[in-house]
């Protein structure tokens, strides 16, 4: 038996990575499974960095106090929201950005300062970002994007963040409209959690 633990609190996340994997042998556990409870600080300048730091951190923790968790891959992702009308930010700092305001205040913020802009210059995307550590020190990275434009106006009470004012043409909604497996299909983060673990499938036989 082969552990993943994800460096996450998320009970969704780990549901996720669950049902992705179901009938591998492999059991999944989240930080506080395993009793990792420190503040990771991400200091990188790209999503990658950053994820590798958050695996890092907790494939070090492992090694030095949890020698039971031994054949154990470590997944991290760091994930935020690219608008081209401002040069690509907030990226990195999506979930800092506009100071102490809530989401549904940035959001609004953004829709009122771009009021004026056309469609086609509210492009954005989702990046998500995913990195294993294949105990002890075995580095595989994953960064996969989900295109979209700012929409006019907050809409959808599923997802969280930026979803709600998130839009995808073809779809002809905001991701915070869509039900849970049709954003996992789309989704930078989804996207990203296949193609890592595409990449550990021999790891994970």
């Amino acid at each position: 038996m082969k552990n993943i633990v994800f460096a996450t609190s998320n009970k969704d996340k780990v549901r996720e990575i669950k049902e992705m994997i179901a009938g591998k042998n492999v059991d999944v556990y989240s930080l506080k499974d395993i009793g990792f409870d420190e503040d990771v600080e991400e200091t990188g300048t790209t999503f990658t960095e950053n994820a590798v730091i958050k695996a890092k951190a907790v494939a070090d923790y492992i090694l030095k106090n949890k020698p039971e968790y031994k054949d154990t891959i470590v997944l991290a992702d760091d994930s935020g929201l690219e608008i081209d009308y401002y040069d690509k930010a907030p990226g990195i700092y999506s979930h800092r950005w506009l100071g102490e305001c809530s989401y549904p205040q940035a959001m609004q913020d953004v829709i009122d300062d771009m009021k004026d802009v056309p469609d086609e210059k509210r492009t954005c995307r989702f990046v998500c970002s995913m990195a294993a550590i294949v105990l002890p020190d075995e580095v595989i990275t994953s960064l996969e994007t989900c295109e979209g434009i700012v929409n006019r106006e907050i809409i959808g009470e599923n997802g969280f963040g930026y979803d709600p004012f998130f839009y995808k043409p073809e779809f002809g909604c905001t991701t915070a409209q869509m039900t849970p497996e049709q954003k996992n299909e789309i989704s930078h983060r989804g996207k990203a959690l296949r193609s890592i673990l595409a990449k550990l499938d021999d790891y994970l036989k």
